[in-house]
């Protein structure tokens, strides 16, 4: 694999990850902040998580990038971090740049994980599907993640998911822990529509963007594939109304750490022709100096407006039932413990 010459793209210096998260990004993390527990459990699986350990397997099982190792991603990641400004002052990354392992896995996926230094993972599938550009485009996504400080919830909801067999056989416990993964995967799904928009700012190509969604849709079949037919694919899908269909596709995500490749695709158009997209590019984006005045009612107000109009439009039923289940949870968790006392007080 060789280094692609790169095209020019405008430097965005000093860029919020506000100018890229979206307000159900935010807002997902925020009822998932009021389950009952959540504390409790995030300080018990982040003590369980070496990091250490974790990133020595993928030292010693994978194929770490450098500028002779697989350079085309190692200049990809300069390049977008650049446009980033990743490493400049403000930057929760501080001057160092994450780490990107290639491992050997067939299947098309890429994720970051750690909490104190995140890395990035990308699947030998997905670097022999992607041609230069693409592959830009999930470096970028990746390193949005990571700008975004995403890698320590990502980290909990691995670790969750590989403990929930476990944890399952604890009836309150185990409902707890089953409410915050549901969320956890509510929040992820929103975590991705906002590290598409960072790809998007730091690689500056629509096209590229939706050609990316369509190798994941299809699997790598993009010679027999059109983009109008498939943007009108999401937005049938995102159109789907009513009680029923709401209700299916809440089951179809439910257990889904990712949107639809359609779902994705057709997000991000509808934020370009929004017109930030275009405004951020043009200098008009919210700078890191100024996120210490970013109130929280603010970013509430936002996700409010956000989940209102996705109910509204019947397309993401999962997440009101997120906030409401976190609700109900914690109640009924409430009232276990206080019949449990009577009984132990009784006896």
């Amino acid at each position: 694999m060789t280094a692609a010459p790169m095209r020019r793209r405008t430097p965005l210096p000093g860029i919020s990850s506000r100018a890229w998260e979206h307000p159900a990004d935010r807002g997902a993390l925020v009822a998932l902040r009021k389950l009952k527990g959540f504390d409790t459990v995030l300080k018990a699986v982040v003590g369980l998580v070496n990091e250490r350990a974790v990133r020595l397997a993928y030292l010693g099982s994978a194929v770490r990038v450098d500028e002779r190792q697989f350079p085309d991603l190692h200049y990809a990641l300069l390049d977008v971090a650049s446009v980033l400004d990743a490493t400049g002052e403000g930057s929760a990354l501080g001057e160092t740049l994450p780490e990107i392992f290639v491992v050997a896995d067939p299947s098309i996926n890429a994720f970051t994980i750690g909490i104190k230094r995140p890395f990035i993972v990308l699947t030998s599938g997905l670097v022999a599907l992607l041609d230069s550009d693409e592959r830009r485009f999930v470096v970028a996504h990746e390193l949005g993640h990571a700008l975004s400080g995403h890698a320590l919830y990502q980290t909990l909801l691995m670790r969750l998911i590989s403990l929930s067999g476990v944890l399952g056989s604890v009836p309150v416990g185990g409902l707890a822990v089953r409410a915050i993964v549901a969320a956890l995967n509510e929040w992820s799904r929103k975590s991705e529509l906002s590290a598409d928009r960072a790809a998007l700012l730091a690689t500056q190509d629509p096209a590229v963007a939706l050609r990316v969604h369509m190798q994941s849709a299809s699997g790598g079949h993009l010679a027999d594939l059109d983009p109008t037919s498939f943007q009108a694919q999401g937005q049938e899908y995102l159109g789907a109304g009513g009680l029923r269909d709401s209700v299916l596709k809440m089951m179809l995500v439910e257990n889904a750490s990712h949107p639809f490749a359609v779902v994705r695709a057709a997000e991000l158009r509808r934020w370009v022709e929004s017109g930030e997209y275009a405004r951020f590019v043009g200098g008009g984006y919210p700078r890191r100096v100024d996120d210490a005045e970013a109130t929280m009612t603010d970013a509430a107000k936002d996700a409010a407006a956000s989940y209102t109009e996705a109910f509204g439009n019947a397309t993401d039923t999962i997440g009101g039932l997120v906030h409401d289940v976190a609700g109900y949870v914690g109640t009924a968790k409430v009232w276990l413990d206080e019949q449990l006392r009577k009984r132990r007080g009784g006896s």
